[in-house]
């Protein structure tokens, strides 16, 4: 008799638990840490045209921020040019304008690479990334995005030399992309450029005058 007890007792766990599980409150999942607000640090590039304002991703792209800023701060962006306006040949109204340092003796040593898959900045219109040719050989010639270009994120799906490395995108334009617009919308040499920059460079150089840090532009502009 005191056997069958025993025995009686230990099943009545194993009986109760199929129960107890249905019963049971599910944990609910453990919320996403909230996005870190990005601190920006603003710069003024002054071309004929106008200005075109920066703002410059220092929290989520650190490394690429400050390589710009060291061109700033010593004044090397100053006498620099946009030289190429990319109009994609499947929509006109899509494209990008290249700019950057192209006296070899302002050049500083090439900054890290900082792909958008760990600073989260899309490469979307108006979006501000560093032109390259390998990871980490980016030095001082900066893209500015007409529109949306996911081909330049890192993705595995992207084609290229280094698939899926994708562009350091770090940062946009905070004002001015009217400048900007007018810019690539300049006449373009038939001549000039190599493979595929053929047709995409301008005529003229347009020289960034000077390149300052400066306040937020007011909202709206």
């Amino acid at each position: 008799m005191k056997l069958r007890a025993a025995l009686a007792l230990l099943a009545a766990p194993l009986a109760l638990s199929p129960a107890l599980a249905q019963d049971a409150v599910p944990v609910a999942p453990a919320a996403a840490p909230a996005p870190v607000p990005a601190e920006y640090v603003y710069v003024a590039l002054t071309v004929p045209q106008g200005v075109i304002t920066l703002a410059l991703d220092k929290t989520h792209a650190p490394l690429t921020t400050a390589n710009f800023l060291k061109y700033v701060d010593t004044k090397k962006m100053d006498g620099a040019v946009f030289y190429r306006a990319m109009h994609l040949d499947h929509d006109p109204e899509q494209g990008l304008l290249q700019g950057g340092v192209r006296n070899g003796a302002n050049l500083l040593p090439p900054v890290a690479h900082e792909p958008n898959s760990k600073t989260g900045i899309k490469h979307v219109a108006g979006a501000i990334s560093m032109a390259r040719f390998a990871p980490g050989s980016a030095q001082a010639d900066f893209l500015i995005l007409l529109s949306d270009m996911p081909s330049l994120d890192a993705d595995p799906g992207n084609d290229g030399k280094d698939p899926g490395a994708g562009f350091a995108a770090f940062g946009h334009v905070a004002a001015g992309m009217d400048v900007v617009k007018a810019l690539w919308n300049l006449p373009r040499s038939a001549t000039k450029g190599e493979g595929v920059m053929k047709g995409q460079i301008l005529a003229q150089d347009v020289k960034i005058i000077t390149a300052r840090r400066t306040k937020a532009p007011p909202a709206g502009n």
